[in-house]
């Protein structure tokens, strides 16, 4: 799992936030980084949600607390912290980048990228519960299926 702060774009401009967990199969990208691609393209490979908060709702979108539990029967087996200061690029940036050369649609939704990554040697179960907490939007829990 990645526990991702996302954005949307309408008309240019980013109108609020949510939570991405954009799911990779570690089995396809440790074959080769330039399988990455392939590793994040497949049914069910990212979710999003709870909600969508505004840009009125969340002032600072680059300070925002962030947490990743997975929970496997009944029992936390991964927690990750971070805060979106953390960030290599801001929201805004991202923003300006992907439509400096590009038409974006309106509602697209951005995930900014993580830094809560569990270690090489942990995989996922079916069953494992993935629970993203961000500041200020909320908690975007999602249960892991085999596909």
């Amino acid at each position: 799992p990645e526990a991702e702060l996302a954005f949307v774009i309408f008309k240019g401009e980013i109108v609020g936030y949510t939570i991405g967990n954009d799911m990779s199969s570690r089995s396809i990208e440790g074959d080769n980084p330039l399988y990455l691609p392939q590793a994040k393209l497949y049914d069910q490979s990212c979710s999003i949600g709870p909600c969508f908060v505004s840009t009125e709702g969340i002032v600072n979108p680059q300070n925002l607390g962030v947490e990743c539990t997975i929970v496997r029967e009944g029992e936390p087996v991964f927690t990750g912290n971070t805060s979106t200061s953390e960030m290599a690029r801001t929201c805004s940036e991202i923003s300006e980048w992907l439509q400096r050369s590009n038409q974006v649609p309106d509602l697209t939704t951005v995930l900014t990228g993580t830094s809560i990554v569990p270690p090489p040697e942990f995989t996922l179960r079916e069953g494992d519960t993935v629970a993203i907490t961000i500041e200020g939007i909320g908690i975007l829990e999602n249960n892991v299926v085999v596909v």
